[in-house]
């Protein structure tokens, strides 16, 4: 039997869910069943002319939309570049959150819209609460919780522990795989942001695709 069948009917109806009540709290939001198809629209929405700014997202860099939009001559300010000095670092952060678009994704949805997420540095959720005129803000299924406290312990337990493994960082939760309650300089959670509602400035976009993306 087709059991993945089920999971993916269930994902859907799902992302259905989440969709409208993100439209409710004033954002807008569109869901895809096929990455690829979630990753034109993006594109498409993006003119030539445009810079974007790419905030410390997984998702959005395992689409590919960094190399898609550079190759279009599309100026793209991320921060994700080995080497980089401390300061360089600090301005291009800064860039990013004044750019024409930022793209993102999020730590964790919850089935009634709210998005949550958490920091090290700020920039990420600086960005999404004020700054770009445009936020497109891409959420794989694997992200979406029941509530608050989901939320919140997904951040803690799922997203900061894999970020914390993948940036080398030497903090327990990325040995033990779950939030250990350190009190280490290089604690991945140090700012939480929770949008209960479309921020007044800018236009935000949603796109809700049926796929595990990103952490």
């Amino acid at each position: 039997m087709a059991f993945k069948e089920y999971r993916e009917w269930h994902s859907k109806c799902n992302l259905k869910i989440v969709a409208e009540n993100l439209i409710k709290r004033g954002f807008k939001a569109k869901c895809f069943d096929d990455v690829k198809e979630a990753k034109n629209y993006i594109l498409s929405m993006i003119p030539q002319n445009a810079t974007v700014g790419v905030g410390g997202s997984v998702t959005i860099r395992e689409l590919g939309i960094i190399e898609d939009l550079e190759s279009r001559g599309v100026k793209v300010i991320h921060h994700w570049i080995r080497g980089l000095s401390p300061e360089d670092s600090y301005r291009l952060r800064m860039m990013e959150i004044s750019s024409d678009f930022f793209l993102s994704s999020c730590n964790a949805l919850t089935i009634d819209g709210v998005i949550v997420n958490a920091d090290s540095s700020g920039n990420r959720v600086a960005a999404l609460a004020f700054g770009p005129k445009n936020v497109i803000m891409v959420v794989g299924v694997n992200k979406i919780v029941y509530d608050l406290d989901m939320a919140l312990w997904r951040i803690y337990n799922v997203a900061a522990p894999m970020n914390s493994r993948r940036l080398g960082v030497k903090v327990p939760c990325a040995e033990a795989g779950y939030c250990v309650d350190c009190d280490s300089a290089d604690c991945p959670v140090r700012v939480i942001e929770i949008i209960e509602r479309k921020p007044q400035a800018g236009d935000y976009h949603v796109v809700l695709v049926n796929a595990n993306l990103g952490f």
